[in-house]
């Protein structure tokens, strides 16, 4: 006897300049979702890029329509500004979203929706392992261990971007953050709603195409900044 499918769930990507990585992720999507879901979307987030992002994501929206939607930044917004017009045009029951560089399978997407019980509000995955260069492994372990102290966050890993959220709780929490700090905030104003978190494994892979925009050094200060600020709000003003 053939399992049921998870009832109802939006699928994005924040994507930026990640045309190489693309087609094969969104062909993967789709053939997850075709079998384990019974009613989906699947939005990319195109956050200002100026590769062939665009031209290889309309080609796909016409492959897959009207099962895929786009939405364009004309400028890039940074990683927070992605993830919050992804999270404002879900529709669905449940919200999935990873990155576009194809540094996570979406193949195991399946693992957390077994554990996306009616109470559960988040399912955050880990990273079993980072295949990373080695500094990048050191800064995010840093970056992890500080965010997690000094913002009473309990999962074990705020930076790995695969993540299973039911809507509802996504409506009633704003986010402001534009950086990677909107996983923090993200987080923690999950956490602080008392919804029931669950966690699981998952593989990272190795960058096969581009460059991680994170550890620039604009951008890490960008983060650093907002990052001192949202400490200041939802830890010290709380």
């Amino acid at each position: 006897m053939e399992a049921p499918k998870f009832p109802s769930l939006s699928v994005f990507f924040p994507a930026y300049n990640d045309a190489p990585s693309l087609p094969a992720l969104i062909h993967k999507t789709f053939e997850v979702l075709e079998q384990h879901v019974a009613d989906y979307e699947v939005v990319v987030v195109n956050d200002g890029s100026y590769d062939d992002t665009a031209a290889v994501l309309e080609k796909l929206r016409r492959e897959f329509s009207p099962r895929m939607r786009v939405e364009s930044h004309p400028e890039n917004r940074g990683y927070g500004g992605a993830l919050r017009t992804g999270f404002a045009t879900a529709t669905r029951q449940f919200v999935f979203y990873t990155d576009g560089d194809g540094q996570y399978d979406v193949g195991e997407l399946p693992g957390l929706l077994a554990l996306a019980t009616p109470e559960t509000g988040l399912v955050n995955g880990y990273k079993l392992e980072r295949h990373d260069p080695a500094h990048r492994i050191w800064i995010g372990n840093l970056y992890n261990f500080c965010a997690r102290l000094l913002f009473r966050i309990r999962i074990r890993d705020i930076d790995c971007d695969y993540r299973l959220i039911r809507r509802e709780l996504l409506d009633r929490i704003h986010l402001t953050s534009t950086s990677g700090t909107i996983c923090v905030e993200l987080v923690r104003k999950l956490e602080l709603s008392g919804c029931v978190v669950a966690e699981i494994g998952v593989h990272h892979y190795p960058r096969l195409h581009g460059k991680s925009q994170f550890f620039r050094l604009r951008s890490l200060a960008v983060t650093f900044a907002q990052l001192v600020r949202l400490w200041v709000r939802l830890v010290i003003l709380q």
